[in-house]
């Protein structure tokens, strides 16, 4: 079939259309998504003739062409539903994360600074109580002292 010549995808069409809608409804399981599926591998055609070039046997191209692009499209719908079902969740979490760090600004916003500063090194940064005395320049016994202080004044507030 030469590239660009609609008058031999019609008569394809015409002599082969039925295979393809066949076989479409029954992988899709429904008349209009076969009907979908019809529409978009003629289409295929018309804007990519080339993919037509040396065929010799066309009902046993057309049936594997059909059954891939079925595939193809369940594939995408599993994943189209798979990533939607994922959003909400991902959004809760941001949601939850979101609030969590409000809640912990407000408990932060409550503390002397220097308790608000050892909780922030301790619970965010994950410091040690020696990384933590060296930043602030206290002793470790001190530090430890500050994270008891902060813990019992957010334990009241919380």
């Amino acid at each position: 079939m030469p590239p660009g010549d609609v008058a031999a995808v019609e008569r394809l069409y015409r002599e082969h259309g039925d295979l393809v809608l066949r076989r479409a409804r029954r992988i899709m399981g429904s008349e209009a998504e076969a009907q979908e599926i019809l529409q978009e591998l003629f289409m295929s055609f018309m804007q990519r003739p080339e993919q037509l070039a040396g065929k010799t046997s066309w009902t046993g191209w057309l049936y594997a062409a059909t059954t891939h692009l079925c595939l193809n499209t369940l594939r995408n719908r599993r994943n189209r539903a798979r990533l939607l079902a994922e959003v909400p969740a991902r959004a809760e979490a941001a949601a939850a994360e979101v609030e969590a760090k409000l809640s912990a600004q407000e408990l932060l916003a409550t503390l002397p600074d220097e308790l608000a500063q050892v909780a922030v090194y301790y619970y965010f940064d994950e410091m040690t109580h020696e990384e933590i005395a060296e930043v602030v320049g206290c002793s470790r016994r001190h530090v430890g002292n500050l994270v008891a202080a902060a813990i019992e004044r957010l334990q009241g507030r919380a």
